[in-house]
């Protein structure tokens, strides 16, 4: 029992911390071509927020993937 408990926390972890490692990845790359962003979480939650408002409003998925 506990060992399916640890493999549940194991695998949520990675769910939930792969669109940040992403955006981390995309800054380094970003860094190491001299451009310093402070805003890129900002800036997931606002495509996050606009994907979902349009896809909410029109239903469909394409635009919303568009306006992400």
């Amino acid at each position: 029992m506990m060992d399916s408990l640890i493999v549940a926390v194991v695998h949520r972890t990675l769910v939930a911390g792969t669109p940040l490692l992403l955006g981390t990845l995309g800054e380094i790359v970003a860094e190491r071509a001299g451009i310093l962003n402070l805003g890129v979480e900002g800036m997931m939650a606002v495509g996050a927020v606009s994907a979902f408002a349009t896809t909410f409003m029109t239903g469909s998925i394409l635009l919303g993937v568009l306006m992400a």
